[in-house]
């Protein structure tokens, strides 16, 4: 036995695998049931509603769905995913045995200690038939898979083969429909289901019978401690065969899905495997303490799971790795009887030789490892049989007969090749047996260390593995050359030239050079299956689910995703070639490129890298964190799009150009202010110059200016400070400039007089300081004392003006230099201090005429078009053509300019999206584009939005009382373009109508109907006039959309239903109209108080069956605590009678939609038309007409919808 996995609990009766997924559920003798994945060996949920053990329990094949049956006579059915049991069916009378679901009717099969068997419709939750005949317990009931038979079990001795093929026709009904009725049920037996055999030879009570899959067998298990064989016909059945070894009770009993093998289980504490062909134990697996009660086989894996006092276990029978081995382009493995060759280039297969047969039947035939001497042509193999055993076969030539190979057989737990004609055995004592091709031993050699295992290492040297780590052993000195500590090896993998070994744990692979010295290590969470070298050095390997690879560093990764195990033979370029569980040869195709990437940066082939950058599609997020988390980020940077994300990555390689131009795009303060630090250290000051600016950083500016000897642009500075009334930097400036004139006219211009005539009269400023002493109004003797040695401190002139930045380091430049994006040198005026002008955002309102006032611009600007080679243009003797009537005028009379292109008009040519047609005044094209992409027709509704719109975009200002006024448009995109490229700034946002939609949800829970109905119309109408950024925005948009709709569909199903609740002859329309309100897509809170309503409207109506279910839709969203206990007072009332009175046209378990012409549900899969605009949902009919939802919109109109509000 291999245990995959084990589980420690309360007693196990119960167990089921599911089809698809690694699951297993276990039910207790302690009443919970335990859903386990024996992959990751983690407990995923626990279901604890039985009174009492629960003994059956079975997955659907197909549902999320399973079914349990406990000693609380009750027959659960849970749904896994939303994690509760959907239902329960009462009607045995004694504890329930086993539970069984069918495979393609929506049956459940049951056996209960009542001595009847009963078959449950679960769709329509009633029985549909009992089947009497034994006169003690049935101990078991379970489907045929493909067949319309049933066996049971029973202690009266007797297994029952039972044909329901009348019941199968007789539930024939149309989809929908249940299979069955309740009064089908005859507690005396039906004509529906036949006794076809009665199976007599046990001499005690039967506790287990199950079908064979495909033959016409039955194997049943008893308290006579035996497993009998039954072969049947249409008309008799007899007893095949008896098989005795079990020395208590027979539990349970069944095929093995793939092999001529029974597995029972018994109370002596022993699972055993019977072989069908020679009706003999072949296995036998014991535990000291625990009684096993139930086993179970997965349907599509080899595993089994088997229920003992103790617990549960999950096992195999015996490994499913294939026997191979591998020699330049050959693969030979063992399949079968045979060891087979496969030409990896060809994929030529061919028997090589016969070989004996071991384990159970397997296609592995029982072999454990595979070793193959190319010198000699001859194959070593290993088996488990009894106890161990080698087999050493000389291969015959490709071509000969197979059953010519020459066999040499000895006991040995390991045999693995140590040189051209000496092979290694590892014998029961723990001696390794050095042994010839004649199979003699020509030498015994004592380990170092105990061994539990072999590998080959190199010629006249192995690995001893044990539990505690691997040694490198050299058989001919006989002594160890080196150790490591790992966990249990299970398998040594060498590189093509032996410099290098993997070592495969179960969750561990240790990468190791020839002399045993550790490289990396990988952990992975789940058994690693195989491993091979690829030919650059990159280690393929494979988990239980995943193909991945491992770099010389320890780094790795996912290459694919695998649907089952495979054991890797051979990889080239981006082919995998393997073999499967089922010893079948396959070649996969994988894409190298990411760890082949990855392996050059790792080996610094930089050269490889660039190509491989250039011309190869590499993968985004991943290669982009790889890059940047081993050092770099100058290759990352040429993968990303995201300007922040280029920011960061320029900002760490030190690429200052690169980074700057990301700051530019995103004009962020934070980002301006990093690139001036880091372009600092890197004596860059241009760059932080221009960052200084964009920021705003006045003072860091000055600094600058002062330390760099730019005295005229530090002149600047101080005309800047004057200007934004920054009186402290003034007179700094000032002070650091040495202008005495500006410092005392600074002291002056805030009240400080006497400072200001001392510091005149300190610096020989005599006439200045007269003039201040006269404004002050002071006589000599009150004016302050000028010091008689005081001197004037001025700050000592620039040696040079530094305009370039600081001297660096020469250095050779890099592979990736070449890569590095070229930007051309930033204008001038943007290295300047008008370039400031550009961000208003961070400074003062008053800042906004800098540039006019103080005269940055430096000299005066040329007149336009100066400069531009006048000198040089055509000298045309060629007079034009005036128009007529001009002659006459004269050329003294003024004529006016042509007037220009509107702002309106720019506005629609520089955008395709409704808001913008709209604000710029042309309604025309902004009703064509909303027909065209929305499918909008009716625009009535719109005129109010569309004046809204158009009034918002422009801004008045009332001149002289003899002009008109002027008007100004207002942009959105003022800081990225002109007026010619301008876009009208945007008057509704989002944020507005999500305001709105609270107050419609107000209004929704106040019960004012028709207020939130309009009020939702007309959020929906207004989503046109939005205008989206960014695929997030687009999204909540359509989220905005969705949840309109469904609430305007919800309010107008809740108005119909309140205009005809007070006819009673409507009363079974209200009701329907109330289901229907409760599968709109509603917020939690609203959910409740629909679900409220329709249980009243259905308790009322005494349709208890489908009130029972919005009683525990209520439930599930978790009322108040007075509406939770009287709903569970009603769903409690609505269980003992679920039956419906009056027929509605409501079916909860069909997915539909509802029409808002007709108030009806489309149910899925019936023909519909759809509304181009809120995409509600109309019958076929309706195509034409205008949107009940939206009244806007033509219904099945072609359109693009809401997704063109993105430009």
């Amino acid at each position: 036995m291999l245990t995959k996995f084990e589980a420690k609990t309360a007693r196990v009766k119960g167990v089921s695998f599911h089809p698809k997924r690694p699951w297993v559920l276990a039910s207790l003798h302690s009443g919970v049931i335990h859903l386990y994945d024996y992959r990751m060996g983690t407990l995923i949920d626990k279901y604890d509603e039985h009174d009492g053990p629960v003994r059956g329990v079975d997955f659907h094949s197909s549902q999320p769905l399973f079914v349990s049956g406990g000693d609380d006579y009750k027959i659960k059915v849970w749904n896994y995913k939303t994690r509760r049991c959907l239902f329960t069916l009462n009607g045995h009378l004694d504890y329930i045995r086993t539970t069984y679901f069918h495979q393609e009717t929506p049956w459940i099969v049951s056996a209960s200690d009542d001595q009847t068997i009963r078959i449950w419709n679960w769709q329509s939750r009633n029985c549909v038939s009992v089947l009497t005949g034994h006169n003690h317990y049935v101990m078991c009931a379970n489907f045929h898979p493909t067949q319309d038979l049933l066996v049971s079990a029973s202690l009266d001795q007797t297994v029952r083969v039972w044909n329901f093929s009348g019941l199968r026709k007789k539930g024939v009904a149309p989809a929908g429909a249940g299979l069955g009725r309740k009064d089908d049920a005859d507690l005396f037996g039906s004509a529906d289901v036949m006794v076809q055999h009665v199976l007599e030879g046990h001499d005690r009570g039967v506790n287990w019978a199950a079908f064979h899959g495909t033959s016409p067998l039955v194997v049943s298990g008893a308290d006579d401690r035996t497993v009998k064989l039954w072969r049947m016909n249409d008309t008799k059945a007899w007893e095949v065969d008896t098989c005795r070894g079990h020395y208590n009770n027979v539990v349970c009993v069944l095929f093995h899905p793939r092999q001529d093998l029974v597995v029972s289980a018994s109370e002596d504490c022993s699972i055993r495997v019977w072989d069908t062909q020679r009706r003999a134990s072949v296995q036998t697996f014991r535990r000291e303490h625990d009684r096993f009660w139930v086993v179970a086989a997965h349907p599509e894996v080899n595993l089994f799971a088997a229920g003992h006092d103790s617990g549960l276990v999950v096992f195999k029978l015996e490994r499913e790795r294939p026997g191979y081995a591998v020699h330049n382009n050959t693969l030979f493995y063992v399949k079968d009887r045979f060891i087979r060759t496969y030409e990896f280039g060809s994929s030529k297969d061919a028997p090589l030789a016969s070989i004996r047969r071991h384990g159970t039947g397997a296609p592995q035939n029982g072999i454990l490892t595979m070793a193959y001497n190319r010198a000699e042509n001859a194959a070593l193999l290993t088996a488990a049989t009894d106890g161990g055993v080698y087999e050493l076969y000389m291969l015959p030539k490709k071509g000969s007969d197979a059953d010519n190979a020459e066999c040499k057989r000895g006991s040995g737990r390991c045999a693995v090749w140590v040189a051209r004609n000496r092979f290694a055995v590892l014998d029961k004592y723990n001696t390794i047996l050095i042994k010839d091709l004649k199979n003699e031993t020509t030498k015994k050699v004592t380990p170092p260390v105990q061994t539990d295992t072999l590998f080959y290492a190199s010629t006249g040297r192995l690995l001893l593995g044990n539990g505690e780590g691997v040694t490198l052993f050299d058989v001919q000195q006989r002594r160890a050359l080196a150790s490591i500590s790992t966990s249990r090896i299970k398998y040594a993998v060498w590189n093509k030239d032996s410099s290098q070994v993997a070592l495969l744990g179960k969750h561990d692979i240790t990468v190791c050079d020839k002399h045993l010295r550790q490289i990396c290590t990988i952990h992975e969470t789940i058994r690693v299956k195989s491993a091979v070298w690829e030919e650059s050095g990159v280690l393929i390997y494979t988990t239980l689910n995943h193909l991945k690879y491992a770099l010389p560093n320890g780094d790795s990764g996912i290459i694919r995703t695998l649907d089952t195990p495979i054991y890797i033979t051979h990889v080239k370029g981006g082919t995998v070639y393997c073999l499967d569980r089922e010893v079948k040869t396959a070649a996969l195709a994988i894409d190298p490129t990411e760890y082949q990437f990855k392996l050059a940066l790792v080996n610094r082939a930089y050269d490889q890298v660039l190509y491989m950058v250039r011309n190869a599609r590499l993968p985004g997020q991943s290669i982009i964190a790889y890059l940047q988390k081993k050092g770099y980020p100058e290759v990352a940077l040429h993968f990303v799009k995201d300007s922040r994300t280029r920011f960061a990555l320029a900002l760490e390689c030190g690429n200052i150009e690169a980074a700057k131009e990301a700051a530019k795009e995103l004009d962020d303060k934070n980002c301006w202010e990093q690139l001036a630090d880091v372009a600092l250290k890197h004596g860059d000051h241009q760059v932080v110059e221009l960052a200084y600016q964009r920021s705003k950083s006045f003072e860091k500016l000055t600094f600058l200016y002062l330390i760099t000897g730019n005295l005229e642009k530090l002149r600047k500075m101080l005309k800047i400070a004057e200007i934004r009334k920054d009186v402290d930097s003034q007179f700094q400036t000032a002070l650091l400039l040495g202008d005495m004139e500006e410092r005392i006219r600074v002291l002056q211009s805030v009240g400080q007089g006497p400072l200001a005539y001392l510091t005149a009269a300190t610096h020989g400023y005599d006439d200045k300081a007269t003039e201040i002493a006269q404004t002050l109004g002071m006589e000599e003797d009150q004016l302050p004392p000028v010091h008689p040695d005081s001197k004037a401190l001025l700050p000592p002139e620039p040696v040079c003006e530094n305009q370039t930045n600081w001297p660096l380091l020469t250095i050779s430049k890099g592979f990736f230099d070449s890569m590095k994006t070229q930007q051309p040198a930033a204008l001038a005026v943007a290295d300047d201090i008008d370039a400031m002008d550009d961000a208003e955002g961070w400074g003062d309102e008053e800042d906004e005429e800098l540039g006019e006032e103080a005269g940055l611009g430096g000299e005066e600007e040329e007149e336009e078009g100066e400069g531009w080679g006048d000198e040089d243009d055509l000298d045309l003797d060629i007079e034009l053509e005036e128009p007529e009537g001009e002659e006459e005028a004269g050329g003294d009379i003024f004529v006016a300019p042509s007037a220009g292109t509107p702002q309106s008009q720019m506005w629609v040519n520089n955008s395709s999206l409704i808001a913008d047609h709209v604000a710029a005044g042309s309604f025309d094209t902004a009703m064509n584009i909303m027909k065209q992409q929305l499918g909008i027709v009716n625009f009535a509704p719109y005129k109010d939005l569309f004046i809204s719109q158009y009034a918002r975009s422009r801004a008045v200002v009332e001149a002289t009382n003899s002009t008109p006024p002027l008007f100004f448009y207002m942009h959105r995109n003022w800081q990225d373009a002109g007026a010619r490229n301008g876009l009208p700034a945007v008057g509704l946002k989002f944020g507005s109508l999500a305001e709105s939609l609270q107050n419609a949800y107000a209004s929704t829970t106040k019960g004012k109907f028709a207020d939130a109905l309009g009020q939702m119309r007309s959020i929906l109408r207004c989503l046109p006039m939005l205008v989206v950024s960014s695929r997030s925005e687009l999204q909540e948009v359509q989220q905005l959309a969705k949840i309109c709709r469904e609430y305007v569909v919800g309010l107008s199903l809740e108005i119909r239903r309140r205009e005809i609740a007070k006819d009673p002859s409507q009363a079974a329309r209200a009701a329907e109209l109330a289901a229907y309100f409760t599968h709109c897509d509603l917020q939690p809170f609203h959910m409740i108080l629909v679900l409220k309503t329709a249980q009243t409207l259905f308790y009322k109506l005494k349709n208890f069956k489908t009130c029972a279910s919005f009683a525990r839709r209520l439930l599930e969203l978790g009322p108040k605590v007075d509406l939770a206990t009287k709903t569970k007072k009603i769903l409690q009332a609505c269980e003992k009678n679920m039956v419906d009175a009056v027929e509605i046209d409501y079916d909860m378990h069909n997915p539909f939609t509802i029409s808002l012409k007709s108030m009806k549900p489309i149910y899925k899969g019936k023909p519909q038309v759809t509304c181009p605009f809120c995409s509600a949902v109309y019958e076929p009919e309706c195509e034409g007409e205008t949107c009940l939802a939206c009244e806007v919109a033509e219904i099945g109109r072609s359109a693009v919808g809401l997704s063109s509000l993105r430009p």
